[in-house]
């Protein structure tokens, strides 16, 4: 039987935050340079270009993000459950084993020639390298399913979408969802590097700007942004989780 998973205190991340806070202020005022502001200098500028065009961005990146990881997830779920048929198995190892090691991040000028500049490149971007991690774990979830859970359920008469239904679903699932919230980095990171390229709206591209300006404060305040947009990002995926693996957590 499984154990049960201690949810983490809301003072948890509290202290951990203080932490952060004070490694990081106190690096500020050991190496007394602008390029690494102290927190409180960081957290003023943040306020400041809130009010101007940080919220505006990072709706745009929560919404190329939000859509890259959905449509990736969409696809990559039903491939990596049908693969627990050696029918389907067979073709989509091949496909994983030939295009799955290639650096996918390479494609981003191919698919800005077929997409454009606007938010559609992104999002595939986003999708294309998502969409190998989660199908991965989905078929090697799928694949490691013992036949002993499927015997009595063939002896019930029970029918193939029953068996997906009852049996390959619910055992596949929490595994899932684990890889997609391991995937919140990599999308972040594919995020910031899709948004700093043939682009003016964005994290990302707020990121380079202040960069290029030498504004550093602004700089951070907007790599802030990036990581509260991961870490909530990362919290629903957790939310839901929680909500359709409710066993997982008894």
């Amino acid at each position: 039987m499984q154990g049960s998973t201690a949810e983490p205190r809301w003072w948890s991340y509290l202290v951990i935050a203080a932490v952060i806070y004070g490694i990081w202020h106190l690096l500020s005022v050991m190496l007394d340079s602008i390029a690494l502001p102290t927190p409180l200098t960081v957290f003023f500028a943040f306020l400041k270009i809130l009010r101007t065009d940080l919220l505006s961005n990072l709706l745009i990146s929560t919404y190329r993000i939000a859509c890259g990881i959905a449509l990736a997830f969409s696809l990559a779920v039903p491939i990596g459950l049908l693969s627990y048929e050696k029918q389907v198995d067979s073709l989509v190892t091949p496909l994983i084993y030939m295009l799955y090691p290639i650096p996918h991040i390479v494609l981003l000028p191919v698919v800005i020639l077929f997409f454009g500049i606007g938010d559609l490149s992104k999002i595939i971007m986003i999708e294309i390298i998502v969409f190998f991690q989660i199908l991965v774990t989905t078929r090697d979830a799928s694949r490691s399913i013992s036949r002993n859970y499927i015997y009595p359920m063939l002896s019930l008469g029970a029918s193939k979408k029953e068996i997906y239904r009852h049996v390959i679903v619910p055992i596949c699932i929490p595994k899932i969802l684990t890889a997609t919230r391991i995937s919140v980095g990599t999308a972040i990171a594919v995020l910031f590097f899709v948004e700093s390229f043939a682009t003016t709206r964005g994290l990302g591209y707020l990121i380079m700007d202040a960069w290029g300006r030498a504004n550093y404060p602004d700089l951070y305040a907007a790599i802030v942004s990036m990581a509260l947009l991961g870490f909530g990002i990362y919290l629903v995926i957790d939310r839901v989780e929680k909500k359709v693996c409710r066993w997982v957590y008894v």
